[in-house]
């Protein structure tokens, strides 16, 4: 399927099974996504802003290169440029005026910044500072062009403008005669690669498709300077094309391979697409938490071993949630596979939606599944506490604020695809669509629904012309959903349900999807929950939380009796050992189970917004 490059959204491939429907066609009007959407344009955009400017990372680029008042991490600069395509994004989305001004001034500085070749980055190549692409491994350079190459095509499609385009691309061209056909060279950080894909695509420019190619061949060699976590933290382990699974750090490891599918779609390269497929889905079934989180090792932020996966202990970067949405999307587009639209709705409404506090000013950076010990109330320091249980406003590593806001900005290019034969519904939220079908017939539909934490999906044909067909999705763990159309009431199997009619203004389809709770068992090759059961009501994950009421550690859940819904949560019967004083953690004593009581589950999303808090996902059963 051959598709427009001037489709409003972050990712906009020239072909694949299915086109998205971009933010100007989707519009997201009300309920769980349409609150967070508000607080992020109203609230996350100048927080981060705040924030940019209160620490002198906006203020680098009118500084100069080599300036000594040059502040922050070498990767400082990305964070301004993923707060920038946050505000294109956003933009787009509202018009605001207020939004074009702050992104245009900060593309003044950005062009007052980049040097006469295109370079551009307010920590290298500067007097006293190191020189330029000195430091491939941990410099983050061609990273942070990257995110400046996504702004500039977010800013192009969501407004048409072309001065930060114009920077973009003075800056791609750059690299492209740096690190062209005669160079060996590439970030230890992908994001460069996927970010020129897209530049190809919004510009018609295939050096820069070429050039993400290159990048992409060159990795895998053991060519970047010895690492103390291994040659696979950058993914320079094994190519592309020859890895099994996604590994590493975590966050690397799903850009790459949101780049080489990109570039694998581009190409027509069917091997390499096939390859990062084979990873993602092993690294899913083997390397992914309940909650769609993965990354189980804080010290290399990375994968660990297939079922490693303890609770306590779960890195679950916010930025490899943000990350495994852009790559499920991408496979979803590429493959026309439903499975990968499933990936899509449990990382968001468990991972991205816990990550970011109700009022939008503080997030977390890692999103733990067992929090053993209150966390400390968050002050005005940037110091990194990533397993602290507490959302914080900032942190010196403050990458996941920023891609946070720029997902949450563009969401509604998530919602919906076409197809040769007419619209899949792929996420349920309140929306209007209005669009065109590929032999031109305007069509639109209005999408009205309690999920999350209701299963009532409604999909009202506002506008058609002819037959054609709507896709809905009925989610793996959905069985006994049932649709009701034209008065007629049937069951639906998990899948992709495809409607074909002629459909006439006015109809309505609804799909009912069963949200009762139920038990989730882990797989028992995971040592670290063998015994443990989690609770599930449709797409989210429950959690026990306590602010001293229990001691959560010692709880034990009655298996024999199936949880009770409460509200958007569940009640579950659970025993509480009695506390041993024991000298020390073995012995022959069994601790006594106290009463049975009640114990009340709230989604995993809602964890700590009370205050610091002990949580948990997974529960020991009897």
């Amino acid at each position: 399927m051959a598709i427009s490059r001037n489709t409003l959204g972050p990712v906009v491939p020239s072909r694949g099974a299915l086109r998205p429907l971009g933010m100007d066609e989707v519009r997201v009007t009300g309920g769980f996504w349409a609150r967070r959407q508000q607080v992020n344009g109203g609230a996350t955009l100048g927080h981060a802003l705040g924030w940019l400017g209160d620490l002198g990372w906006t203020g680098n680029f009118w500084n100069g290169s080599g300036s000594p008042e040059r502040r922050g991490r070498e990767f400082s600069d990305s964070e301004v440029y993923k707060i920038v395509e946050a505000m294109a994004w956003e933009h787009g989305r509202t018009a605001a005026w207020e939004l074009d001004d702050r992104i245009e001034g900060l593309t003044a500085s950005f062009r007052a910044a980049q040097a006469e070749d295109g370079y551009l980055n307010t920590a290298f190549g500067g007097p006293g500072q190191r020189p330029r692409y000195s430091d491939l491994a941990g410099g983050h350079e061609l990273y942070c062009t990257g995110h400046l190459l996504q702004a500039g095509v977010a800013r192009t499609r969501s407004a048409g403008r072309r001065p930060l385009l114009d920077v973009a691309r003075r800056a791609a061209d750059h690299v492209c005669a740096a690190f062209g056909p005669d160079s060996t060279g590439f970030c230890g950080h992908p994001e460069i690669e996927t970010a020129l894909v897209e530049l190809a695509r919004v510009t018609g420019e295939q050096r820069y498709l070429d050039q993400a190619a290159l990048f992409l061949n060159r990795r895998g060699h053991r060519s970047l300077p010895a690492h103390e976590f291994g040659w696979s933290y950058f993914n320079d382990d094994v190519p592309v094309r020859e890895a099994t699974v996604l590994r590493g750090h975590a966050v690397r490891s799903l850009y790459l391979a949101c780049g080489a599918v990109d570039v694998a779609v581009e190409t027509g390269d069917d091997h390499l697409l096939s390859a990062v497929r084979a990873q993602f889905d092993r690294a899913w079934a083997r390397r992914a938490y309940l909650t769609g989180g993965v990354g189980s090792r804080h010290l290399d932020e990375a994968f660990g071993e297939d079922f490693a996966l303890p609770p306590d202990r779960a890195y679950s970067e916010t930025c490899a949630g943000v990350a495994t949405v852009m790559l499920a999307q991408r496979l979803l587009l590429a493959t026309g596979d439903g499975t990968y639209a499933g990936v899509v709705d449990r990382v968001l409404h468990n991972v991205i939606a816990a990550a970011i506090a109700d009022d939008g000013r503080s997030f977390f950076y890692a999103n733990t599944l067992h929090q053993r010990t209150p966390g400390r109330p968050p002050g005005r320091s940037e110091q990194l506490d990533a397993g602290g249980g507490v959302r914080a406003p900032w942190f010196e590593v403050s990458c996941c604020l920023p891609n946070l806001a720029r997902l949450i900005a563009s969401l509604s290019s998530y919602l919906l695809t076409a197809d040769d034969t007419g619209l899949r519904v792929h996420q349920y939220a309140d929306c209007d669509v209005e669009t065109r079908l590929d032999d031109g017939r305007e069509v639109a539909l209005q999408v009205r629904t309690s999920y999350p934490d209701g299963g009532d999906v409604t999909v009202r044909v506002a506008r058609t012309e002819g037959p054609w067909s709507i896709s809905l999705r009925v989610p793996d763990w959905a069985t006994g959903a049932t649709l009701v159309l034209d008065g007629e009431r049937r069951e639906v199997p998990p899948g992709d349900l495809v409607l074909t009619e002629n459909w006439a203004r006015g109809q309505e389809i609804r799909l009912e999807l069963p949200m009762r709770p139920r038990f989730t068992r882990p797989d028992p090759r995971i040592d670290a929950v063998r015994g443990c059961v989690a609770v599930e009501r449709g797409p989210l994950v429950l959690c026990a939380e306590s602010r001293g009421e229990h001691d959560l550690d010692t709880v034990r859940v009655h298996t024999g009796h199936e949880p009770e819904p409460t509200g958007s949560g569940a009640v579950v019967h659970a025993r509480f050992d009695a506390p041993q004083h024991l000298s020390w953690p073995y012995g022959e004593q069994v601790p006594a189970l106290g009463p049975t009581e009640p114990l009340d589950l709230v989604p995993y999303h809602r964890w700590a917004r009370r205050g610091p808090s002990t949580m948990r996902v997974w529960l020991p059963a009897t």
